[in-house]
């Protein structure tokens, strides 16, 4: 844990030490994560298989061992995570809840938790528009390590599904006792300078 909170230190330059991520979508949730899914996150940008050009220099082999990957995988892992992610209109959730559990609830779990075993992304609080993105990335093959089976499942999707189902996404909550407080800040980061983040979560929240 201490060597991940030394790799992290580039990391919090952009995703901020609590690794809350941002409502516009920019940034996502990191806070929480399974382990097993930054790692295959951060292996999927080193193949090239994620386009994230921002990114590509720090996953270089000569940058990050796979030994700093895992140990960053599990520092962020254990982190609190964000009380007021983005979220959208909210007017369409009986819609997305009918499709999550349709087609989404089986990897990702009733609740989005995820599953580390299987390497599914726990999508508890994660920002609306992030998701919006990521959606429309792999539906059109931009993210090449997208399962395949879901590939295929989500063509039919119209704008509606998928503004509703990333809506109902949204806001699914995680436990309690793994949310942070509003005003929390990585204890492991007091000297760290933050623009307006803060600003931007505090009204991530708001519809």
């Amino acid at each position: 844990m201490e060597n991940g909170r030394s790799v992290y230190e580039v990391c919090a330059v952009c995703r901020q030490p609590e690794g809350w991520g941002t409502p516009d979508g920019d940034y996502p949730q990191i806070a929480g994560q399974n382990g097993s899914v930054t790692i295959k996150r951060l292996a999927g940008i080193r193949a090239r298989n994620r386009d994230n050009p921002t990114m590509n220099p720090f996953t270089l082999l000569e940058c990050s061992t796979a030994q700093q990957i895992a140990d960053v995988s599990a520092y962020v892992g254990c982190f609190p995570m964000n009380p007021n992610n983005g979220v959208g209109a909210g007017d369409e959730l009986a819609h997305g809840e009918k499709l999550y559990v349709e087609y989404c609830a089986e990897c990702h779990g009733d609740h989005g938790e995820g599953s580390a075993e299987m390497h599914m992304p726990l999508i508890q609080g994660q920002h609306y528009l992030y998701l919006v993105r990521q959606f429309d990335w792999i539906r059109g093959g931009k993210r090449r390590n997208a399962d395949p089976e879901m590939v295929a499942q989500i063509q039919s999707f119209t704008l509606r599904d998928v503004a509703a189902i990333m809506d109902y996404m949204s806001r699914l909550r995680p436990p309690p006792e793994r949310v942070g407080a509003p005003d929390y800040r990585n204890p492991d980061f007091p000297n760290f300078r933050r623009p307006q983040i803060a600003a931007l979560n505090s009204r991530s929240g708001q519809e």
